[in-house]
């Protein structure tokens, strides 16, 4: 069956939304992938529908991709996206053979995020101006999202009823609108008071159920926290690059560190799989070089000799 691009990247999009419960995000980088294969497919065979795609049509396009020295990373989600793309046309019974099952996606190898220091962290927390209309806010948003270990979505998105004060918890929507619930601590929630008595004060409220607001009483944007967090960093002297992204790794480390349980972590963290969270446990070196020398015995023996030979 032929059919024609935007027909297909249009039920791709409802595909992705409804069968997949992608995050828009996740939905709108796919789609964006997908335009870019039918440009390059435009601009090199001509007349070439969808279900006309072939092995060589894909492999030509992600080696092209590839030259225009794109991170590894964003390989790996174009690959996937084709594959995505590929998987629903078979699904809709536009193809009966998957020219994407011999993609390879290249090897991204182990990444060990950036991570702060719990001081780190107090610095950048103690750096931020009071005095000013949004210190208290941004103090507030700090520790919420190391606090609770939270996406910048899930940030931007939290609501005043999200938060369960009895119980101790918020309740957060993650990717696919999953729903988790998150311990949160006197700490953050001491900050989110501060902050609530500002809110109340301000002369209009638009999104009047959503926790974080800016001037004009709207919801927050992404780019706005990205600016909120690199500016505390800054402020604090910390020269490691920073992103809302790093308290959530300092948030899921420190807890490792403290001997959390991994699967708590998983579950806190909104991961699907045990083995995205498993990178935390790679993360500080240091502490495991300083565990094995105190309790192995082959590496205890060999530290206290040369324990003896500094005495």
């Amino acid at each position: 069956m032929t059919t024609t691009w935007s027909d297909t990247i249009r039920g791709f999009g409802r595909y992705l939304r409804i069968e997949r419960s992608l995050s828009a995000n996740s939905v709108t980088a796919y789609l964006n992938d997908v335009r870019r294969l039918r440009d390059f497919i435009a601009a090199n065979r001509e007349g070439t529908s969808p279900s006309d795609l072939s092995y060589r049509d894909l492999s030509d396009f992600i080696a092209f991709m590839a030259g225009q020295d794109i991170a590894v990373r964003t390989q790996a989600r174009l690959i996937s996206g084709v594959r995505s793309f590929c998987q629903y046309m078979m699904v809709e019974n536009l193809i009966t053979a998957d020219p994407s099952a011999l993609l390879e996606a290249p090897r991204a190898g182990l990444h060990l995020p950036e991570v702060l220091s719990v001081e780190e962290i107090d610095r950048m927390v103690s750096s931020i101006d009071l005095g000013t209309d949004q210190g208290q806010r941004n103090r507030a948003i700090l520790e919420t999202m190391y606090g609770c270990g939270l996406r910048v979505s899930e940030l931007v998105n939290m609501r005043l009823t999200d938060i369960h004060r009895k119980e101790g918890f918020v309740s957060v929507t993650g990717k696919g609108d999953k729903q988790r619930l998150v311990p949160i601590g006197s700490v953050t929630l001491k900050e989110i008071d501060n902050y609530l008595a500002y809110r109340a004060a301000m002369p209009v409220i638009t999104d009047k159920n959503i926790l974080f607001l800016n001037r004009r009483g709207k919801r927050l944007t992404r780019v706005m926290v990205f600016n909120i967090v690199r500016e505390a960093a800054a402020a604090a002297g910390i020269k490691k690059n920073i992103s809302p992204h790093t308290l959530r790794h300092s948030f899921a480390t420190h807890l490792v560190e403290g001997g959390a349980d991994l699967r708590a972590v998983q579950e806190m963290l909104g991961h699907e799989s045990i083995t995205t969270t498993e990178i935390y446990t790679h993360i500080d070196r240091s502490y495991l070089r300083d565990t094995v020398l105190m309790y192995h015995p082959r590496a205890r023996i060999k530290h206290d000799h040369n324990r003896q030979g500094a005495d």
